[in-house]
């Protein structure tokens, strides 16, 4: 039931850029609580073309930080510090307000900045909720409850707990296929498989998806790589067949 770490799925999906021209400008203005991070250089990088690029920078100063510039598009961006990613944000117009702690990963102040840690927070929420089934089975057990009916009283919260955690994703998703938001989320979910694979809830939200968000690059290069790894699934599974016919 443990899963990735919402914040490190997404540093592996971000620099999606959205269509939106822009003419305004970027504000960051970010603290920290962290007293190991003064004189510090921190980066925005962003992916393109595979490559991480620095789009900004700035040195941490008593526990402040701050960057600007001009917005051309819309896109995720990642804060580096060093060659270590710490937290995704998307590089919009206004000012962000960025707060780095021990217990907390946070940007505000803009509107999709506003959504992603909102979401962010909410999934982690029902995250933890799902994990804490672990620790309710163990004071069930104490408690001295049969296993059988542990397993199936337990079983039937965590389906329920995961429906509807997935619901709240596919939701967000469809909500923001016309900005970065849905890209990014969408890839996150796509990054915590295995291998990439076209599962039933990935072909939902890509049969009511616009045609800008299913030619993403990202997302265009994950639904190529599963629809071989589905080809190549369904090619062993009937030679599987045919050897157990002959046997």
């Amino acid at each position: 039931m443990i899963k990735k770490s919402l914040n490190n799925i997404l540093l592996l999906v971000l620099g999606l850029v959205c269509l939106t021209s822009c003419t305004k400008g970027y504000r960051i203005e970010g603290k920290s609580s962290i007293t190991s991070l003064d004189g510090k250089m921190l980066y925005l990088k962003a992916l393109q073309e595979g490559d991480w690029v620095v789009v900004d920078s700035a040195e941490m100063v008593h526990g402040w930080f701050k960057m600007k510039g001009a917005v051309d598009t819309v896109r995720m961006v990642t804060l580096y510090m060093n060659e270590e990613g710490l937290m995704p944000l998307v590089l919009e117009n206004g000012k962000i307000r960025v707060n780095i702690s021990n217990t907390q990963l946070k940007a505000e102040g803009t509107p999709l900045n506003d959504q992603l840690y909102d979401f962010i927070a909410r999934r982690n929420d029902m995250e933890r909720a799902i994990n804490d089934m672990e620790r309710k089975e163990a004071r069930m057990v104490l408690d001295g409850v049969r296993l059988d009916d542990i397993h199936d009283q337990l079983q039937h919260e965590v389906d329920s707990m995961v429906q509807a955690m997935d619901a709240y994703v596919k939701g967000f998703i469809t909500t923001n296929y016309e900005n970065v938001l849905g890209y990014s989320i969408f890839m996150m979910m796509c990054s915590t498989l295995p291998y990439p694979v076209m599962t039933p809830e990935i072909e939902e939200i890509l049969k009511s998806a616009p045609l800008a968000f299913k030619q993403n690059p990202l997302v265009k290069d994950y639904v190529a790589k599963a629809k071989e790894n589905m080809k190549l699934i369904e090619e062993n599974k009937r030679l599987q067949e045919n050897m157990a016919l002959n046997e």
